[in-house]
């Protein structure tokens, strides 16, 4: 992020609001390494940041009103009381509940948050998995956190980003996502306890091992809103009572055959069995990170992606694409990440294999009669921040 970005948005904020903001705050999107519909099971879950962030201009404002103004959306600032901040009863609210919820969920917490002036604009793509809500949220926290020095650190700030988009927002998501956006470190990827929320920085870098991971964006727009992805959630915890768990994070990999023996409804049956696999994945992972493997973890990408597909059901023709074509021409693995349904594939290339690799998905989404894709490496970026 350079110094010249933060100029311009402070610049636009200015020409907004009248006078210059009180600082510019960033916060990334985010790629799922491994570790998919783990995180509300109380899993473990493998992130990277990108390099692609969410950027807020702020003020603090001590009159109790919060002006909203995003460049990415038609339209004008939307102006709020803090006082008057409640969930919307329809979930909707649009682009502003993002930040608004964050606001509100300080308050709920009980932090003296009063109103502020915010300018936003992204480079996270939406609809694309890649976590571009959770940047909006985190960002915004972290402003409220220097502005009105609430000294939260960045876990905390990951907790009330997550309640304002579960109660605000209305979508149940687990802790990932915004945890990713406020604590990852460059040049790593971040294992993350979701029960107790303990976290240890992976190193990962791929370039030393000659090696890349490419981020395929389908455009295919996905929203979590409608009801897939909390029905899975309620399928999840369901098979956690069943099997007299406190969650799926509680049943052991190698007494799995025997938990979905006990089972009797076979759509809990495969979202038990793809939680199971998945944690196991995860620890599998990070011991070929650590052991300097990262080739290994390839295949286990794949793995998954199958588990995602045909037991939790939430790929789609054009991710299935993009992981057999990736795959055919050479890569090392790939699979779907994010919450599916559309949305983006992560495909594991050696270096010299990435031109082959990208080539042989946009010609294969080409022959489909697709809308072109979009492919980018994976570069293990900073968390959360501020830049002036």
């Amino acid at each position: 992020m350079t110094d010249a970005v933060a100029a311009a948005v402070a610049e636009r904020f200015t020409a907004l609001y009248g006078a210059g903001p009180d600082g510019v705050w960033a916060a990334p999107g985010r790629v799922n390494l491994i570790g998919e519909y783990t995180d509300f099971n109380d899993g473990f879950v493998l992130p990277l940041a990108l390099p692609h962030t969410a950027v807020a201009a702020v003020r603090r404002r001590d009159d109790g009103v919060l002006r909203l103004h995003s460049a990415d959306v038609d339209g004008g600032v939307v102006q709020l009381r803090a006082d008057d901040l409640a969930p919307p009863a329809d979930g909707g609210g649009g682009w502003a509940a993002y930040p608004a919820g964050v606001v509100w969920a300080l308050r709920e917490a009980g932090h003296p948050v009063g109103g502020a002036d915010v300018h936003l604009t992204s480079t996270v793509p939406t609809g694309a998995g890649l976590s571009s809500s959770a940047a909006l949220e985190v960002v915004t926290a972290l402003a409220l956190n220097d502005l009105y020095a609430l000294g939260l650190s960045g876990d905390r700030l990951a907790v009330v980003a997550q309640r304002a988009e579960n109660a605000f927002v209305g979508v149940p998501c687990g802790i990932m996502d915004q945890t990713a956006s406020a604590c990852c470190a460059e040049g790593h990827a971040l294992h993350l306890d979701t029960r107790d929320l303990t976290r240890r920085q992976v190193p990962f870098d791929l370039v030393a091992h000659g090696l890349e991971l490419l981020v395929v964006d389908t455009r295919v727009k996905h929203a979590l809103g409608d009801g897939a992805y909390a029905e899975r959630r309620e399928g999840c915890e369901a098979g956690a009572r069943a099997l007299g768990a406190r969650a799926l994070r509680d049943v052991p990999y190698a007494g799995l055959a025997h938990a979905l023996e006990s089972l009797g409804d076979e759509r809990i049956r495969r979202y038990v069995r793809h939680v199971v696999t998945e944690n196991h994945r995860v620890e599998r992972v990070i011991a070929y990170l650590d052991a300097g493997a990262p080739r290994a973890v390839g295949p286990l990408l794949t793995e998954g992606h199958a588990s995602l597909r045909d037991d939790l059901r939430v790929s789609c023709a054009e991710l299935d694409l993009v992981v057999r074509t990736a795959n055919e021409a050479g890569a090392l693995g790939a699979r779907m990440t994010g919450g599916g349904f559309g949305g983006s594939a992560i495909v594991l290339v050696e270096s010299a294999a990435s031109d082959t690799v990208t080539k042989s998905v946009e010609a294969a989404f080409e022959s489909a009669g697709l809308t072109p894709p979009r492919v980018f490496p994976a570069l293990p970026s900073p968390g959360a921040l501020r830049l002036a």
